[in-house]
């Protein structure tokens, strides 16, 4: 019963804690949401704050920018009412000047009708005054104007002459000046040292004994030697010291080349000659190729075919006048690339004409023709460009020069043979061709003498002067010079110098 009783106190006590908890628990949970609500409460009002703040900071902004855009308004404004002001008074302007010029042109024409009047009425009169003329002097127009000429002729002759003179004279001192200062510093930039070869080398041998064993048994060793290298070797009283003679230096060279070689091995016979003969000529071609590649090189010219380097290395072995013809060429590449950058020229095609402008004459005693004519096939067959042919072929003056670059190539070609010590002839050429000059000067009526001096590069003429005038001298020269292009060959330039002396003579008794 007690139990029952216990049991029964417990739950009402369990029943009553519960309320109490229950109770306990709305009470704390409605004081939480009361603090959140606040809480969030107090946020809105500071957000509220915040955007008003931030509206009138807007509001603010917004109104100084209308302000500034107001402002540059206004001043966009007033800048193009200024515009509009200068657009109207430079039209005005215009309009004004278009005025005065279509006043103007109306007077022009005006005077233009008026000129074609007058003009009209002169030749009126003009030809009334000729009738007259014609009328009076029974002559004609032409009779008459020939006569008038003939006497202005006659009487100004003179001051005619020594203006012509004068100016003339002027031009050649200040043109020559400027060519002599543009060859002076091509020349100074320049200058390269030949050798001139002869027709023979000389080979010196270790003792006269060796003459012997070159000579070999009944002779056998030195005509093999002849008979492959095309050459003839002397073999005489000279002491130590062997001859070779011969036109192609070529052949000299390889038979000079296979003669040192014979000597240093020791071993002369037929057989050991064909075979160091046939080492020569392959040394001699690999030394034509190294040379032509080192003048290429030395030049500057670049994209070569190989043959054509073949072929200019061919040159060292080629003479002129007795002047090595691949240091000639070098020589022309270099003065012509000089004369060029002076005056304003195509530099590196001047310089590549220059090298190759004697090409043709490494093999132009294997082809007919002029040595010119050979080189244009040649660089025309291995696709050199156009304007460097044409800059080569004009060096002699067999075709027209026909750029800058031409005349170029042509005057280097011409400095490089004709300076002193370059070139050499034989006495009898020499003479010659000093003889032809003076019979050719001679030749021309009015000359009383002529005379080759200066080596035959001048030609001084003296001149009748009761034959010849001023006027017909300077004919003369000109005459003198053209036969002398025409008849003569010669290298470099000839000056012909014609002299004409008036002698007055009176006597006072």
């Amino acid at each position: 019963m007690n139990l029952f009783i216990l049991l029964g106190v417990g739950v009402v006590t369990l029943g009553i804690g519960s309320a109490l908890g229950y109770y306990a628990r709305q009470s704390i949970a409605k004081r939480q949401i009361g603090t959140i609500e606040a809480k969030i409460q107090k946020k809105i009002d500071q957000t509220r704050q915040e955007v008003e703040k931030t509206l009138e900071q807007a509001k603010r902004k917004a109104s100084q920018i209308l302000e500034r855009a107001d402002k540059e308004e206004d001043q966009r404004r007033q800048e193009l009412l200024k515009t509009r002001q200068l657009v109207l008074k430079r039209e005005n302007n215009i309009d004004r000047r278009f005025q005065v010029l279509e006043t103007k042109e109306q007077e022009f024409l005006q005077k233009v009708h008026e000129l074609r009047d007058v003009k009209e009425r002169l030749k009126d009169l003009q030809q009334e005054a000729i009738e007259n003329l014609e009328r009076v002097g029974r002559m004609s127009r032409d009779e008459a104007k020939k006569e008038l000429l003939t006497s202005l002729e006659n009487e100004h002759e003179q001051e005619v002459l020594e203006k012509m003179r004068k100016l003339e004279g002027q031009a050649i001192e200040k043109y020559e000046k400027r060519a002599k200062e543009i060859l002076a510093f091509a020349i100074q930039k320049y200058g390269l040292s030949q050798a001139q070869e002869l027709t023979t080398t000389t080979v010196g041998i270790p003792s006269d004994e060796m003459k012997g064993r070159i000579i070999g048994k009944e002779g056998r060793n030195i005509r093999a030697l002849e008979k492959l290298t095309g050459v003839e070797i002397v073999v005489d009283d000279t002491p130590e010291t062997v001859v070779i003679s011969g036109f192609d230096p070529i052949r000299r060279q390889i038979a000079k080349l296979s003669l040192e070689k014979l000597l240093q091995d020791g071993r002369i016979q037929p057989a050991r000659i064909e075979e160091t003969v046939a080492k020569s000529e392959a040394v001699i071609v690999s030394q034509m190729k190294e040379a032509g590649e080192a003048a290429a090189y030395d030049t500057g010219v670049i994209g070569l075919n190989p043959k054509i380097i073949q072929l200019l290395g061919r040159l060292r072995f080629r003479t002129s006048y007795g002047q090595n013809v691949l240091l000639h060429s070098v020589e022309v590449a270099h003065l012509s690339a000089a004369l060029a950058s002076e005056l304003g020229a195509n530099a590196t095609v001047a310089k590549k004409a220059g090298l190759l402008h004697d090409i043709g004459k490494a093999v132009d005693h294997q082809i007919e023709g002029s040595h010119t004519d050979i080189g244009i096939k040649i660089l025309e067959k291995f696709g050199i460009e156009k304007e460097v042919v044409e800059a080569m072929k004009a060096h002699h003056e067999e075709y027209p020069a026909e750029s800058l670059e031409a005349i170029l190539v042509k005057t280097a070609d011409q400095i490089s043979g004709a300076r002193p010590g370059a070139r050499k002839d034989t006495l009898e050429n020499y003479l010659r061709r000093l003889e032809e000059l003076e019979d050719i000067a001679t030749s021309f009526s009015g000359v009383d003498k002529a005379y080759a001096i200066q080596a035959g590069r001048e030609l001084r003429v003296f001149a009748n002067s009761a034959e010849i005038s001023d006027l017909s001298a300077k004919k003369l020269a000109k005459d003198i010079a053209k036969q002398i292009q025409e008849e003569l060959k010669y290298p470099g330039e000839i000056k012909v110098n014609v002299i004409r002396e008036t002698r007055v003579i009176e006597y006072a008794r």
